[in-house]
């Protein structure tokens, strides 16, 4: 069994005893260090970098004193990028959301959430999928759209440049439609819309659907 070795970052004592309590009980998760801010934690992934006690992933909390989740997350992008964060926080704040989701976190759930999917949210990280709690979705794909950033010349034209079927995959990804949903919907196989979103995401340089949500989102393909 392959451990995955995660490092808790909130500025409460009794939650992070807590998730250790809870994430430990799964086989194949370790707890490698604990973190009572951003800066903190930053200084703990170069303290235990390129060691047997590496993270696999972390796990933060984004309102804490000193530095906060967001801004932790920018600069742990820029330095450990292949180590990735999810966010879990009590809050459901519109621009924290974006902010960490734009500044690299691989998801953002809330501390309600049961430990099961939580557990289900680390595994799916570690192998690059990004998730979000309920409700979440949608917040993050508004707040973006707000963000209207120039097209380049060139995203425009590899835009215009996809078919006409992977459009409407694209514009189904941003409506939050899964897999199934799109293959229903467009009355094609599962595989050959994973086949789609392959090929969206390569053409665009995209690095999962969320972003390709927010592009369809914020330059209007729905």
């Amino acid at each position: 069994m392959t451990m995955i070795r995660i490092l808790l970052v909130d500025d409460q004592i009794i939650i992070r005893q807590g998730l250790r309590s809870l994430l430990e009980s799964q086989a194949d998760f370790q707890i490698v260090g604990e973190a009572e801010n951003g800066k903190t934690a930053i200084a703990l992934v170069e303290q235990l970098y390129d060691t047997p006690e590496q993270p696999d992933l972390i796990l933060m909390d984004v309102r804490m004193p000193v530095m906060d989740g967001v801004a932790a997350i920018k600069k742990l992008s820029e330095q450990f990028s292949s180590i990735p964060v999810l966010v879990l926080s009590t809050f459901d704040d519109d621009e924290y959301i974006t902010q960490a989701m734009q500044f690299g976190a691989k998801g953002y759930l809330l501390k309600d959430t049961a430990i099961e999917e939580i557990a289900t949210a680390i595994r799916t990280a570690i192998k690059g999928y990004t998730q979000l709690g309920p409700g979440l979705f949608q917040k993050f794909l508004v707040t973006s759209a707000q963000h209207h950033y120039p097209l380049s010349q060139e995203l425009s034209t590899t835009l215009q440049a996809l078919s006409p079927r992977e459009k409407e995959v694209l514009a189904l990804i941003a409506q939050g439609a899964s897999n199934k949903e799109i293959a229903q919907k467009l009355y094609i196989s599962e595989r050959t819309v994973k086949a789609h979103v392959t090929s969206i995401l390569s053409q665009l340089n995209l690095r999962d659907r969320t972003q390709a949500a927010i592009l369809a989102t914020q330059y209007r393909l729905l």
